[in-house]
């Protein structure tokens, strides 16, 4: 019967998401494979956005006794927990043209969120049944363009996580927004901000394998570019306190990105933007959705992306905190940070939650934060940033 009952919405959700995915056809090509006129790897976007933070930056990194061009040399390189730029307002990444490369991009790993404990199971239901997660079709940027992976440097190594490119009411059709989880951008209570944060939407388009990959042509491996976070929003208590149970229902995060070399915003880039529903519903009265993104542990090796649809039941993670969303699903990490959408009342698809935690020990199930007031203040703050 569950079956039964999922596969109309499945197929609506998944339809719903390939119509609104982008504005290029199959067999158009995308905006980004056009080279961009006088580009260079400090532009910011050519209509102007965040143009007067960039000039800024040199000022802002030598605040914190940081020479920009030692810093794009490789200073960046250095973790010391004291000097670990962490606070809110502290948020920098230089972008260094040419950094990621295809084969610096398929040597990044996934930072491995798994919950390890279960507290106030009163607001827990039943595990849900796993649900195999389904290849996206290809061209990517003809049925899932939003969708993307996000790169970064953490004191780990190269690491990966997914996004998603969502709209900015202040700025329509020209969004530079990005959402992820709260765990892609910053290391919360055991250090700051991650550096090198690159987002590539619709990454490895006709889906090819390692092998093939490396052959590959640029627009094939990213055909938008590479665009390049230049500010970033989490919750506070993800900054306090993330990677505790206490912080996993607060795992969300929103980026500003500019171009790495130059060009419109990433809606005009792209064709598309997805709205995003802050009402937080109940598990029982959300209905179907769909998560989507760039698993990357075992068995998967992040180069495909993929789905799943479920209904979405109740996880707590510990006590007097929000319930998350729960779901099944085979996708592992590297999916984090990636987009859970569901169909609206109006028939639009909408952004509703992301992926930031699965079971210690396995796969088989996912869990996202509720959406709510916070989710939305960090949305609103960051759009009135590069507000014009």
């Amino acid at each position: 019967m569950r079956s039964v009952r999922l596969i109309p919405a499945a197929v609506c959700v998944a339809a719903a998401l390939a119509l609104t995915a982008t504005a290029c056809g199959p067999s158009e090509t995308p905006e980004a494979d056009k080279p961009a006129a006088g580009a260079s790897s400090s532009a910011p976007a050519a209509d102007g956005a965040g143009g007067d933070l960039a000039k800024d930056l040199a000022g802002k990194l030598k605040e914190h006794g940081v020479d920009l061009e030692k810093w794009k040399g490789g200073a960046w390189k250095d973790w010391d927990r004291e000097t670990w730029l962490r606070e809110a307002e502290d948020f920098v990444n230089p972008v260094i043209e040419g950094l990621w490369d295809p084969s610096r991009m398929q040597s990044a790993k996934s930072p491995d969120q798994k919950i390890t404990a279960q507290a106030g199971t009163g607001g827990t239901d039943p595990t849900p049944r796993p649900v195999k997660a389904q290849r996206e079709k290809t061209p990517y940027h003809a049925n899932a363009a939003p969708v993307g992976k996000l790169f970064f440097d953490s004191p780990e190594g190269h690491m990966v996580c997914s996004g998603t490119i969502v709209k900015d009411l202040r700025r329509p059709g020209k969004s530079n927004l990005v959402w992820t989880a709260g765990h892609c951008v910053h290391a919360g209570g055991s250090g700051g901000w991650y550096r090198n944060l690159t987002f590539v939407p619709a990454y490895n388009d006709l889906g090819k394998s390692a092998s093939a990959l490396r052959n590959a042509q640029a627009h094939e491996v990213a055909p938008y570019g590479q665009y390049w976070a230049d500010w970033a929003v989490t919750s506070g208590e993800w900054i306090r306190s993330g990677g505790s149970n206490q912080a996993w229902p607060y795992d969300y995060a929103v980026l500003h990105v500019q171009p790495e070399r130059g060009g419109k915003s990433l809606e005009e880039t792209v064709g598309a933007a997805l709205p995003v529903d802050f009402s937080a519903p109940t598990a029982a009265r959300s209905g179907t959705m769909g998560a989507w993104g760039y698993p990357s542990a075992p068995p998967y090796n992040g180069l495909i992306m993929h789905r799943c649809i479920d209904r979405p039941t109740r996880l707590t993670t510990a006590p007097a905190t929000p319930t998350m969303y729960r779901i099944g699903c085979t996708m592992t990490a590297g999916s984090s940070g990636g987009g859970w959408f569901r169909v609206l009342p109006n028939g639009k698809t909408a952004l509703v939650s992301n992926t930031s935690i699965g079971p210690a020990g396995g796969n088989g199930w996912l869990a996202g934060p509720q959406l709510g007031r916070g989710a939305k203040d960090a949305h609103d703050m960051i759009s009135k940033k590069f507000a014009r």
